[in-house]
């Protein structure tokens, strides 16, 4: 649904090549025409409607992501 909190595309790029390779470079491209200035969802409406809201801080949400992927990979490799 999306998380209230705002950051940019640059500092999430940031962190996930912190986790992941630190010397990956970030290759920056234009934006496509229809992309969005803000990227901050309104969750108003899953609060109201769902009694939902996100827990799980960012930084934990990318290392359980990572985890993940590393897991899938390593899985088709046997």
């Amino acid at each position: 649904m999306g998380n209230p909190g705002e950051y940019t595309i640059l500092e999430l790029a940031q962190k996930i090549q912190n986790m992941i390779n630190p010397g990956a470079e970030i290759i920056f491209k234009p934006l496509p025409e229809d992309d969005p200035k803000q990227r901050q969802p309104d969750i108003t409406r899953a609060k109201t409607w769902l009694g939902w809201e996100p827990t799980v801080p960012l930084d934990q949400g990318l290392e359980l992501t990572v985890k993940d992927f590393r897991d899938r990979i390593e899985g088709n490799k046997q």
